[in-house]
């Protein structure tokens, strides 16, 4: 009975698909796992289920055989909730040598035919200030620092004074000696007459000496080579110090205003909207002005009062000196209208 069962077609056929089956869980890497799997007695129920599945993808793409000859494209990487998005990188073309765009400043539509025609009027130098400016009332014979110290001090004479007059006291007192030691030892009264008639002669010869003291004892009888350095002498404001770093140190630090420059800038419509003093006026043609150096940084700092030289160094110590805003004329301006001032010019008068 048993031999004639094993030798049934039936169960020829179940060997072969039972040897069949064998064949494919041994031959693929998933059939090593489901052999793994089929030892734990516990998960023998699993063994079906997988040969199963095994099944239904051997229909779907073939035979291990079909696919190690007609290899799959291997599929993307997912993930864990979807698929993995593409990621673009953007890049731009960046020429050689270019440059990140600048915004174009504030500039006066008209200026520069303006300057032109300004050019041209004043081609023949035919002003005074030409022959007789603080470039043309130093010795050039005299050592650099006395040169130097000529020109800071004919800066100081020529506020609110005419160029004719200024330069009259300078030769005044390049011949008397005009240095910052000369100076010191020169008594108030004979340097009064020696710049007379300068405009505010008694309170530029106190500016004067002050200036001398400083300058004999912190810089050798030399001028500052700063703006910031030259605002902070006595009686020395933003037009006198830029003035004289392009005159005495030769270089251009600024733009020198004054009274004159104030109003004419106003009317040609230079600035972007009307100042009320030179300061003002010089802060903002610095803004945009392309030959000054200075546009776009601050403004040097106001002397502190702290920093004041010693009332001791001032040939009258009861007079007390501002540094007040605005340009050196204005200041100049201030203390000629002042109630003291009136009463020491009605006594200059009567005497």
């Amino acid at each position: 009975m048993l031999s004639t069962i094993m030798t049934s077609p039936y169960f020829a056929h179940s060997r072969s698909v039972t040897s069949r089956r064998r064949n494919l869980l041994t031959s693929s890497p998933l059939g090593s796992k489901l052999t793994r799997t089929s030892r734990n007695p516990r998960e023998g129920v699993k063994e079906e289920e997988t040969e199963t599945d095994l099944s239904s993808r051997a229909a779907t793409h073939g035979s291990p055989q079909q696919a190690a000859t007609h290899p799959q494209p291997e599929a993307s990487p997912q993930r864990a909730h979807g698929r993995r998005r593409r990621q673009l990188k953007v890049e731009y073309d960046v020429a050689d040598g270019a440059s990140p765009v600048k915004t174009e400043r504030w500039r006066p539509p008209e200026w520069t035919k303006q300057f032109e025609l300004i050019r041209e009027m004043r081609k023949g130098r035919d002003a005074p200030v030409d022959d007789m400016g603080a470039e043309k009332c130093y010795d050039t014979e005299a050592p650099a620092h006395v040169r130097r110290f000529q020109v800071l001090v004919s800066l100081m004479l020529s506020s609110q004074t005419r160029d004719q007059v200024t330069a009259a006291a300078m030769q005044k007192l390049r011949a008397h000696g005009c240095s910052a030691g000369n100076i010191l030892a020169t008594d108030d009264d004979t340097l009064g007459k020696l710049i007379y008639p300068v405009g505010f002669w008694r309170r530029k010869v106190q500016y004067l000496k002050r200036t001398s003291a400083v300058l004999q004892g912190d810089f050798g009888g030399d001028i500052p080579h700063s703006v910031e350095g030259l605002v902070r002498l006595p009686g020395v404001g933003p037009k006198m110090a830029h003035l004289a770093m392009d005159i005495a140190w030769d270089q251009v630090s600024g733009i020198g205003v004054d009274t004159h420059v104030h109003r004419i800038s106003n009317r040609l419509g230079w600035l972007r909207k009307p100042s009320k003093n030179p300061e003002e006026t010089r802060k903002a043609l610095e803004e945009w002005l392309p030959s000054c150096p200075s546009a776009f940084k601050s403004s040097p700092a106001k002397r502190p009062k702290s920093e004041r030289p010693p009332q001791s160094l001032s040939p009258t110590s009861s007079s007390k000196t501002k540094t007040e805003p605005g340009s050196d004329d204005e200041r100049m301006e201030k203390e000629a209208t002042s109630p003291a001032s009136r009463t020491r010019n009605i006594k200059s008068k009567v005497s």
